[in-house]
């Protein structure tokens, strides 16, 4: 197994510290808002990971943390707590915006076939476990105090900057200059923030601890490390994330590693790419950042959004658009209709070779062109049937069970979409026709309030 290195910046034999074992982190998501596409992304990537690695014989441990408590708005350790400002948007406590939006993610895990990880850690459930963690950096002189919190020295490792390619004299060289700023250095960041006193003027916090430096709450970097090396050791195999993590967020856990250890707690740092949108990242601004929910309501099936995730590799990220989401659909509709009602054996050549392309870096584009050929060959029905479920023990879209809801053909979803247009210029004797030829074909079309959703009449 070869897998791209960021820390080398060179695909690497993937050598487990355990033979036959390898440990996973995967940093997971920040509970305050609904998770979009873009997030969802990065874990469809890593299932594939896991899934690939069982396939091919290792035992895995995945580990993933749930973000609830640290993350401010801004990356520099200024503004709202994200997960406070969610609350305070939707007028709840932050404990229940928190279980609300774990919830929900953990659905799409579920919609999107993505395996539920083995452990799937909170950072409130773990804050003995972060400072404990900040005591040891401090205690090995990697911290020093200001009036806002406790933060990390980072002219004290001097390889600070090597793992992202940072220019630390250009950082600091152009640094903003802010009023009472303490900070030593412009990359120094918060292990350990204090709560605003009562004399500050500022809202109490919801969530806050006691510690040795005063009531307060841990900072988003120190939570990964704590929690990883928690459940996977001092040292661990793979650390996954996006590769907006690479500059901040994952430098920054190399150096509580490196502060509080004298080394790098992982050995493979692996990131994805992201997802565009008419050629731009999804944002509120360029657009694009549909929820599963959203996709579900439109009459898509979240599997299909998997599919469409297999058809451009990790590392250079997928545009994606409604019409390649229905594209997905048609094909993965072509594997779903093929069935036998036999088994043969699994063909061991496209298998080899199956395992060969995924093994090169999780080359799922390359996996996905293979079973095409397979399915083309000439083998037997019945051992094209075996060979394709075997394969997608990797690919997770629920062959075997092809009786989906969600088997919509390229008619009805063209229908659907003529209809919308219809509904849009209040066309309400074409949209009622079109609604009947929809229903025609098997299919009930409910009108949502900003969508509609499809479904399979009895």
């Amino acid at each position: 197994m070869y897998l791209y290195n960021t820390a080398t910046r060179k695909k690497e034999e993937l050598k487990p510290i355990k033979e036959g074992k390898v440990g996973i982190y995967s940093c997971g998501p920040t509970v305050y808002s609904s998770p979009h596409i873009g997030n969802m992304y990065a874990y469809i990537c890593w299932d594939i990971l896991v899934r690939t690695l069982k396939y091919i014989g290792y035992e895995v441990n995945w580990v993933m943390n749930v973000t609830d408590v640290g993350h401010l708005v801004n990356d520099s350790d200024t503004g709202e707590d994200k997960m406070e400002k969610g609350a305070k948007k939707e007028g709840l406590s932050v404990w229940e915006i928190a279980e609300k939006y774990q919830t929900e993610f953990e659905e799409n895990l579920k919609d999107l076939n993505i395996n539920h990880p083995d452990i799937l850690c909170k950072a409130t459930d773990n804050i003995k476990e972060q400072i404990d963690l900040v005591k040891k950096i401090e205690e090995n002189g990697f911290s020093y105090q200001i009036s806002d919190g406790i933060y990390f020295d980072t002219q004290k490792y001097i390889d600070y900057g090597k793992f992202a390619n940072l220019d630390l004299e250009k950082i600091k060289n152009g640094a903003r200059v802010e009023i009472n700023n303490e900070k030593k250095n412009p990359s120094d960041f918060a292990l350990w923030k204090f709560s605003p006193s009562k004399t500050s003027g500022l809202p109490k916090r919801q969530m806050e601890w006691e510690s040795p430096w005063g009531i307060g709450f841990p900072g988003w970097h120190i939570e990964c490390t704590a929690m990883s090396i928690k459940y996977l050791g001092e040292v661990f195999d793979i650390h996954t994330g996006g590769e907006d993590h690479i500059n901040i967020h994952h430098t920054n856990e190399i150096a509580q590693g490196y502060g509080a250890f004298g080394k790098t707690t992982a050995n493979y740092w692996i990131h994805n790419a992201f997802i565009t949108f008419k050629g731009s990242k999804i944002s509120k601004s360029s657009g694009g950042l549909y929820t599963i929910r959203d996709l579900i309501q439109m009459g898509h099936d979240p599997l299909s959004y998997r599919y469409l995730v297999f058809g451009s590799h990790y590392k250079r990220g997928i545009e994606f658009s409604i019409d390649s989401l229905k594209s997905a659909q048609v094909a993965l509709n072509k594997l779903r209709s093929y069935k036998t009602e036999s088994l043969g054996k699994v063909d061991e050549e496209f298998q080899k070779e199956f395992i060969d392309r995924l093994s090169d870096n999780l080359a799922t584009p390359e996996a996905i062109a293979l079973i095409w050929k397979m399915m083309k060959s000439n083998l037997t029905p019945e051992i094209k049937w075996a060979t394709l479920l075997d394969f997608d023990k990797v690919l997770g879209l629920n062959l075997a069970n092809n009786n989906s809801d969600f088997d919509i053909p390229q008619k009805v979803l063209e229908l659907v979409e003529k209809r919308k247009k219809a509904r849009i210029d209040k066309n309400w004797a074409e949209s009622d026709k079109l609604r009947k030829e929809i229903e025609d074909s098997g299919f009930l079309v409910e009108d949502l309030q900003n969508s509609c959703k499809i479904r399979k009449l009895k």
